[in-house]
């Protein structure tokens, strides 16, 4: 029996944003995600690295609040992690200081790359998936506070839908969501 887990949200600062940029940070975490508690050893055997590296790691992301120990599982000097549920949205970037600014920029650029990998996915293999593949695509008129609103219930509706690897019911797999939505460049005036 799974125990659903209340999710806490992730405050957008400089120490979080720097602990999410780390390529191996990201692969552990995702590791963490779909396969549920791991110490430092049976993460490195899973990707290849070393105890220390890994162990290192760990305690980067648990510092900055990503991940938690899970203490009933310790035993001696192991230590066992997980991940918990979060809500890694943005921050209001206008609010940030210019270190919190920085650590947030480095994040998303470390982010493009798969992102540009994923759209280029989707255009290539989404027809295959069938109804486990779909998009779209809207044009309108909207308000900041409209924009605001949309995205807030859009974030509800994935917390509602969702589930972790924990508690996903049988049939379900992990999938990759976006919403993108940015205004229309102005036409050039002649």
């Amino acid at each position: 029996m799974s125990v659903a887990l209340t999710p806490r949200e992730v405050i957008g600062d400089a120490k979080r944003w720097k602990a999410l940029s780390h390529p191996l940070r990201g692969e552990m975490l995702r590791h963490l995600d779909e396969n549920g508690p791991a110490t430092s050893t049976t993460i490195a055997a899973a990707l290849g690295e070393n105890t220390g590296t890994t162990s290192y790691h760990l305690r980067v992301l648990a510092d900055a609040g990503i991940i938690e120990e899970v203490p009933e599982r310790a035993h001696g000097r192991e230590r066992w992690w997980r991940t918990f549920p979060t809500d890694h949205r943005e921050p209001n970037y206008d609010s940030l200081s210019p270190k919190d600014r920085a650590a947030l920029d480095e994040w998303r650029a470390g982010q493009i790359p798969g992102e540009l990998a994923l759209v280029n996915r989707f255009i290539r293999d989404g027809r295959q998936h069938g109804k486990w593949a779909k998009a779209s695509r809207a044009d309108g008129y909207y308000t900041v506070e409209d924009l605001e609103a949309l995205h807030e219930e859009y974030v509800a509706l994935l917390n509602k839908y969702g589930h972790s690897a924990r508690d996903a019911p049988a049939g379900a797999r992990p999938m990759q969501l976006r919403m993108f939505y940015i205004p229309e460049e102005p036409a050039e005036q002649e």
